[in-house]
């Protein structure tokens, strides 16, 4: 088991609910891919409603088929360990977009 304490990075993946990476949901092929790279964990967050730079808005109705929800994969983890995976998820995102930022994890066991 990884142990975190201390300044960290939290790396966010903001991508669509239909986005495919091998004919999976990308979000559980990013999910797969940091559990195999050893990182601490990976949580899946989706949206209600959003927009991105194409600025169409996708909300959760119950009229519409189709909504292509946004999708925010959070994972906290050495700054090296974040650093080294990013050329990985060059390859495997078409849009969307990824933020880094310090964490100051205070207890993960």
């Amino acid at each position: 088991m990884t142990r975190l304490d201390g300044e960290q990075t939290l790396m966010r993946i903001f991508v669509g609910e239909s986005d495919r990476w091998q004919r999976k949901p990308l979000y559980e092929a990013l999910v797969e891919l940091f559990h195999q790279q050893g990182f601490a964990g990976a949580t899946v967050l989706k949206g209600a409603m959003g927009f991105g730079a194409h600025g169409v808005t996708h909300a959760d109705k119950l009229l519409r088929l189709s909504s292509d929800l946004p999708v925010v994969i959070e994972v906290v983890d050495s700054q090296e360990k974040v650093e080294g995976v990013l050329p990985l998820l060059d390859t495997m995102l078409k849009g969307g977009m990824i933020t880094l930022e310090k964490a100051r994890v205070i207890r993960y066991c």
